[in-house]
């Protein structure tokens, strides 16, 4: 709504007048049917992501939670339009029908009806999901006010339809619904726990040194933090290092999430992998990540070391003081036009050493017709901003989230023409968020499916346990010199080296002498003020390695192959240049500014205002995926298979989609 600016003198010479105003201000911003700045749809969409925040459950509940809101919106719009087809009414997702008989008496007022029924379907299969939540007090407590300021009621549960009632259409389909959603697959009504998975390997505590008896060194490690941020929103007790410990220990997320009822992924995507508890799909299975002893041969064993050792190189990237500048405007940065598909081609995209990847250049901007401008900064804050502002963790819409965030910045955009596929007539501000929300809302469903299967499966180790492993075994690059081991780290001067009599870090009683060092992000333990306070790059024992995380939380609590965040960002790129029919945001560029010494949370930073820039929805995604790189969670094995497997997932979404929205 526009805002209205009143001097404040007038309002204390005329109260009556004052309050007069306030009330139809009140009255102004209640629900109307007949006049809105955003479309009922937005609204609610706005109000999920808010919800998503304060709740804090994992991106594959989340994912299939915005799959089923929006496609409760997309049904209740689909009755009113001639050429929809409803998704649920009259058909049978997964083979569960939902009963229509598709002659609802649409009534003189079709629009008001409309918004009614998406309201009503919206409010009860949100209610519904997060009725189940630990969190549901404060978020339902939002949707309920929601709610009730559009003038709606929600203690009207009647569902006879068939009177033309738009309160009973959207009732009824979120009925349909939220059954369809107790046998989906998904386990909802025992809170989404895996029935057969349990991990291989003992717990790490990473605030001690080691693994602390990893006998797997290819499988997940659960991981137990302390002061633990609560996913719901609690806020960390930031006590120095040394205080009282407060461990919690985090089960597997979704492990069997492959069981899931998909959108439009079909039997022709999965394979199917029989198991002692029975028969396990795996959507488009990528194959087995890089293996060490003693499931690898030695082309394998390369890879994984590799992989995870550019890691622990990437975490020396962490700090402006390095004096590495680089340039982060999309004439350096254009996302390149082909990934590797094969492990053996990684060194030649990922720089091992210098950190990011190839990149194509991109001479000027195609919108404007002028160059793009340079945007050099230190790479040190420019790698710590991209790990934290895509990170998605606590207190954010998680992955799937964020894109819907990016998906409304550019419905936004005063240059963006809601044309369907950038083609055809504009159409209205209801019908492109009803589009837009149904497909990509498919999309990150489908992506949750098909990354969390391949997790569940191969059950991949993450670097915080791959490296410190390494590590204990020892130095792999001369078997002359102390503490060698085949499956080692090499010893790389100025990067990883043994620890000798007089360095610092032998200990007082020479008990680190030939351990292995790296030369990487020091670790929360050097940060007491979060506020003021830098750990900074330096020399650190491997055993006691740290990804750029809080101490609460350290490593995502599921399997690292393959990376949920390059699925959801590739599949979600792909989407979003299909439905706006161009590869570029509007404008040709899109960005976001971290402010100096105030967007980091965890350490003090950046040391100076960074403006991230992206041409493209793929530069965008690109930046996601590399961003978990540098921030620790992932290798390069975890990252390209998922970006491959996007590359499936979206168009396909997609294709989906727009068979429904055709002619009956």
């Amino acid at each position: 709504m526009p805002v209205y600016r009143i001097n404040p003198r007038f309002w204390k010479s005329n109260p009556f007048l004052s309050k007069f105003f306030c009330t139809l201000l009140l009255l102004a911003t209640t629900f109307s049917v007949q006049a809105q700045e955003k479309s009922v749809a937005r609204e609610w969409m706005e109000v999920l992501l808010k919800m998503m925040e304060m709740d804090g459950r994992g991106p594959t509940i989340h994912s299939r939670n915005l799959h089923h809101a929006t496609a409760a919106m997309y049904d209740a719009w689909a009755v009113f339009d001639p050429q929809a087809n409803p998704f649920f009414l009259g058909n049978k997702p997964a083979e569960f029908p939902c009963a229509f008989p598709n002659d609802f008496p649409i009534g003189d007022n079709p629009d008001s009806l409309r918004n009614v029924a998406i309201s009503y379907a919206f409010y009860r299969t949100v209610h519904f999901r997060f009725n189940n939540y630990s969190s549901k007090g404060r978020t339902l407590d939002l949707l309920t006010d929601k709610f009730e300021a559009m003038g709606l009621n929600p203690n009207d549960f009647s569902m006879d339809y068939q009177k033309g009632s738009p309160v009973a259409l959207g009732n009824y389909i979120s009925n349909c619904i939220c059954e369809w959603g107790l046998q989906d697959g998904s386990r909802e009504e025992n809170g989404h726990e895996a029935l057969n998975y349990a991990p291989s390997n003992p717990v790490l505590k990473p605030y001690l040194p080691g693994t602390q008896g990893l006998k797997k060194p290819n499988h997940w490690q659960p991981i137990s933090t302390r002061d633990y941020v609560d996913q719901r929103g609690f806020e960390p007790n930031l006590e120095p290092w040394n205080y009282r410990l407060i461990t919690n220990e985090k089960e597997f997320l979704s492990p069997e999430w492959g069981k899931v009822a998909p959108f439009a992924m079909t039997k022709a995507d999965a394979r199917i992998v029989e198991k002692e508890e029975g028969p396990v799909k795996i959507y488009h299975d990528p194959g087995p990540p890089p293996f060490t002893l003693p499931k690898g041969d030695a082309a394998g064993i390369e890879s994984y070391r590799w992989g995870f050792l550019l890691v622990g190189m990437w975490s020396g990237h962490l700090d402006p003081a390095d004096g590495v500048m680089i340039d982060i405007s999309p004439r350096q940065t254009a996302s390149p036009d082909d990934f590797p598909e094969s492990f053996a081609e990684y060194p030649d995209y990922y720089q091992f050493l210098g950190g990011g990847v190839a990149t194509n250049n991109r001479k000027k901007n195609p919108k404007t017709g002028k160059p793009y401008a340079a945007n050099r900064v230190p790479r040190g804050d420019y790698t710590r901003v991209i790990a934290e502002y895509w990170a998605d963790a606590v207190n954010t819409a998680s992955p799937p989230g964020h894109w819907f965030k990016m998906l409304m910045q550019v419905s936004d955009h005063p240059e963006f023409e809601k044309r369907w596929m950038g083609k055809g007539k504009v159409v209205d501000d209801l019908e492109w968020d009803i589009k837009s929300y149904f497909t990509l809302g498919g999309t990150v469903h489908d992506a949750a499916i098909a990354a969390w299967s391949v997790k569940g499966h191969y059950d991949y180790i993450r670097p915080v346990s791959a490296l410190r492993w390494m590590g204990d075994q020892g130095q792999c690059s001369s078997p002359q010199q102390p503490h060698f081991s085949p499956v080692g780290l090499p010893l790389i001067p100025g990067r990883i080296e043994l620890v000798k009599a007089d360095d610092p870090l032998v200990g007082n009683q020479k008990e680190h002498l030939h351990k292995l060092k790296i030369y990487a992000w020091r670790g929360p333990e050097y940060i007491e003020n979060t506020a003021t306070d830098q750990a900074g790059v330096g020399w650190i024992l491997v055993e006691n390695w740290w990804p750029f995380q809080r101490y609460s939380f350290s490593t995502p609590p599921f399997a690292g192959y393959v990376s949920g965040h390059s699925t959801f960002s590739i599949a979600a790129a792909e989407v979003l240049t299909r439905i706006t029919g161009d590869p570029y945001f509007p404008g040709g560029l899109m960005e976001f500014t971290a402010k100096k010494d105030a967007f980091l949370v965890f350490e003090n930073g950046p040391s100076q205002d960074i403006t991230l820039q992206w041409a493209t929805y793929y530069d965008a995604a690109n930046e996601t995926c590399l961003s978990r790189l540098w921030g620790g969670i992932h290798p390069p094995a975890d990252d390209m298979p998922a970006r491959l497997m996007g590359q499936k997932i979206g168009p396909a979404s997609l294709e989906l989609a727009n068979q429904y929205f055709g002619k009956k």
